[in-house]
């Protein structure tokens, strides 16, 4: 039986959020922090959606 991947949409949040803080300040060093935010938050929200950080409810 073949696994599909991890996918989670609490990661596509999670990473968006992490990503826009972190795009911020990287687009502050370049110049441009509007831009920095957007790359970051679908960076971020890519990246987080994959990995997949946990369910909302652990027992």
């Amino acid at each position: 039986m073949k696994r599909k991947p991890h996918r989670n949409p609490r990661g596509l949040f999670l990473g968006a959020v992490l990503g826009a803080v972190a795009g911020y300040f990287a687009g502050r060093m370049f110049g441009s922090p509007a831009v920095g935010i957007i790359l970051g938050a679908l960076a971020g929200s890519a990246l987080l959606y994959r990995v997949n950080p946990g369910p909302w409810n652990r027992k």
